[in-house]
């Protein structure tokens, strides 16, 4: 086997994870339960956040696939090509689909609201649209191999799995009423769309060499992940994206700033 094949392969189990995602999304969406009273509870069934969990295996080898392609050094125009096709389907679609159930989910909580127009679910797609925008952008831009203009794709699809984890694991009401809201659902999507294809100037989590200088704003970041990951659990993860991008931003500052 060719060894460039190997990174390949990696690349297309990232994929196969995302289709998978995307299945266990659109099986079953929402689950209606008759309560003796006559009321109805609306919720997400478990295959939801399932899900999310093989989004973050996509991402897992998503990682590993540059790490050993750089390993065996075996990168390639194909192999690049293919990485972000499969980042399309794995961190924009399927995080689309949740929220497209997440949305489907706060317009049933109201009368009638199973049986609203489609119109107000396609918002939705608007995520992996931006979200192939963003890696269309970042293949032809040669400028982005020791940082990234605008939020990656995979960090963004990642902070939309975790909605589903955050809601089926916390015991904090205002935040599932949060995350089940339909304004604050259009606000983030529109708000992450943004963000991935905005010029914002965000540094790429490679460690290039060891020296503590050259990778302050990584250990901090590295920190900040543990210590939110402690104490918050799954709402660790918009901490962390959070943190990203003003560590990010701290850190551009003061490359500008020490410049003559």
């Amino acid at each position: 086997m060719n060894k460039q094949w190997i990174p390949n392969l990696f690349t297309l189990l990232n994929l196969f994870f995302g289709c998978i995602a995307v299945i266990l999304i659109l099986q079953n969406g929402l689950v209606v339960v008759n309560n003796p009273d006559g009321t109805q509870y609306v919720g997400t069934p478990e295959k939801i956040w399932l899900a999310s969990l093989f989004i973050g295996l996509a991402a897992l080898v998503d990682f590993l696939d540059g790490l050993v392609a750089r390993l065996f050094k075996a990168t390639s125009p194909m192999g690049k090509q293919l990485d972000s096709l499969a980042d399309v389907v794995s961190f924009g679609v399927a995080p689309g689909m949740i929220l497209y159930q997440l949305l489907r989910l706060s317009f049933a909580g109201q009368e009638n609201g199973l049986d609203i127009s489609v119109g107000w679910l396609l918002p939705a797609l608007v995520f992996p649209c931006a979200a192939a925008y963003r890696l269309a952008r970042f293949n032809i831009d040669d400028s982005q191999t020791y940082g990234f203009k605008g939020v990656p794709t995979p960090a963004a699809g990642l902070l939309i799995a975790s909605l589903p984890l955050i809601s089926w694991y916390t015991t904090n009401p205002m935040v599932v009423a949060a995350i089940t809201n339909k304004w604050v659902l259009y606000v983030l999507i529109v708000l992450v769309a943004w963000l991935m294809t905005s010029n914002l100037p965000l540094m790429a989590l490679k460690f290039t060499n060891y020296s503590i200088r050259g990778n302050w704003p990584k250990l901090i970041l590295v920190a900040l992940a543990v210590v939110s990951a402690v104490f918050l659990r799954w709402l660790a993860v918009p901490a962390v994206f959070i943190f990203y991008i003003i560590v990010s931003l701290v850190a551009q500052d003061g490359r500008h700033a020490r410049r003559p």
